[in-house]
């Protein structure tokens, strides 16, 4: 299921479901994320990948773990990963976004919500869950005005934030939840 996706800056981008072929590629684009944004997905320090973690990350069941990549059609470049993974509630996957640095402010994270989104609801999914890091308590206070996302659980400087999936699209507060993250990971990283 390939899809020609249009982001906010007009670049038209080809995403579809991860495969295990993919491996190389996943690995190539860990290595070009900063240490802030490798920082931000896995909520730790990161050096870089081990076969294990590339293995899970690219052989997903496309039911209970689902994973879509953006694909550059210029460079054949991943310069953007979204998945979600059930948990044990099958209503409720965890979610998470991965963008490129060079392709941050374009759109891409919109857009990869808007797919990821689609494919959950597809599979049943009701709810995602995200965790997002919890040092700046200005923004965890923003959070509570986002509407329905709630904080669920705090816990090692993550907070776990918990959104309905609406029926169609993402809503606004799914698109918000996803730009209080990223200013969050913003404001952290000039703290440093």
């Amino acid at each position: 299921m390939l899809r020609r996706v249009r982001i906010r800056d007009g670049t038209e981008l080809e995403v579809r479901p991860i495969a295990p072929d993919d491996a190389a590629a996943l690995r190539e684009g860990f290595e070009r994320l900063s240490l802030e944004s490798r920082y931000e997905r896995f909520l730790s320090p990161m050096d870089h990948m081990s076969n294990a973690m590339v293995s899970y990350f690219t052989q997903v069941d496309h039911h209970d773990h689902e994973a879509l990549v953006a694909v550059d059609p210029e460079s054949g470049r991943l310069v953007g990963v979204a998945r979600y993974v059930r948990e044990d509630d099958p209503d409720v996957a965890e979610a998470a976004i991965t963008v490129a640095d060079d392709w941050h402010g374009r759109g891409l994270g919109t857009a990869m919500l808007h797919q990821i989104a689609q494919r959950a609801r597809e599979e049943g999914v009701k709810r995602f869950t995200a965790y997002v890091l919890a040092r700046n308590e200005d923004m965890i206070d923003l959070l509570f005005r986002l509407g329905p996302a709630k904080v669920v659980d705090r816990a090692n400087g993550a907070v776990q934030i918990e959104a309905e999936l609406p029926a169609a699209g993402v809503s606004d507060q799914l698109r918000g939840l996803l730009k209080v993250a990223a200013e969050m990971t913003r404001r952290l990283g000039r703290e440093r």
